[in-house]
Formats: structure tokens, C-alpha cells, sequence
């Protein structure tokens, strides 16, 4: 296996925050020992999430099994989806502007033919509908 050093484009802030909630969750549910810190976890789901890298080529640069790399992603969305607002939220929120931007796009993902719910007559593939809502400026109000 060669390794090889690599960038995600965020910064140290991003990797700061999501540290934090990390090791407020392993606390709570009582975690006594894991393969990689806090720390070390947020890197890899950021760059997971960042950079698409996939869970062979984490688990290589990590040191640790695809299965844990896959829970540690999975662990480390919910922790980030709870902090998420709802939509109730969102609305209140845009309810204090002028106005708000709502749009939509397919996500590409890969499917069987069996797999009909997920295909898009429109766009000739399977894929996964995503809802953005923003302010005037682009902000993220709510997905």
C-alpha cells in the first residue's frame, strides 16, 4: 500500500468543531476505548465527506477495518444531523426575511434496475432528490 500525503480544503476550525461534538458523544455513551482519537475520527469523516475519499482507501490511511470506518462516518453524521435545524426552525427563520431560495438537484447514486423508487424518469438515473433552502445570501437555512 503507498501512502501519500493529502489536503482537504477546510480549515482547522471545521476539524475543531466536529472534534468537540465527537468526544461529547463519547462521553455520553460511555465509550472507554477507541482505535483513534476524537480528533483523528472528525479528519477522517471530513475527508470522507470533503474529498469522497472512499472507506478501503480511509480504513488503509487510518490503520483500521472498513466496518469500523463505516460506523465512525455513520457516528459522526448523526452527531452532525442533530445539530442540524429542523424544518420548523428553518421556517421561522425565513420567516424573519424578505426572502428565501429553494432548489433542488438529483445526487447520482448507483442502483439496480430493481431499484424503481429511485429512478428518475427525468434524468434517465437512479438518484436521490435533495431539497436546499437558503437566505438572500446563500446560507444554508436548511436541506
Amino acid at each position: 500500500m503507498l501512502v501519500y500525503p493529502s489536503a482537504i480544503d477546510l480549515s482547522s476550525a471545521h476539524l475543531r468543531h466536529l472534534t468537540g461534538h465527537l468526544t461529547v458523544r463519547r462521553r455520553e455513551i460511555g465509550t472507554r476505548w477507541r482505535r483513534v482519537t476524537p480528533g483523528r475520527q472528525a479528519l477522517l469523516v471530513l475527508a470522507h465527506l470533503r474529498c469522497g475519499d472512499t472507506y478501503a482507501q480511509l480504513a488503509a490511511a487510518f490503520g483500521i477495518g472498513i466496518a469500523t470506518v463505516y460506523r465512525y462516518v455513520r457516528e459522526a453524521i448523526e452527531v452532525l444531523a442533530a445539530l442540524a435545524p429542523s424544518l420548523a426552525e428553518a421556517m421561522r427563520a425565513a420567516s424573519r426575511l424578505a426572502f428565501v431560495i429553494l432548489d433542488g438537484t438529483l445526487l447520482p447514486i448507483d442502483r439496480i434496475a430493481a431499484d424503481t423508487p429511485y429512478y428518475s424518469g427525468r434524468h434517465k438515473r437512479h438518484g436521490m432528490n435533495v431539497q436546499i433552502l437558503t437566505d438572500p445570501f446563500g446560507r444554508l437555512l436548511w436541506a
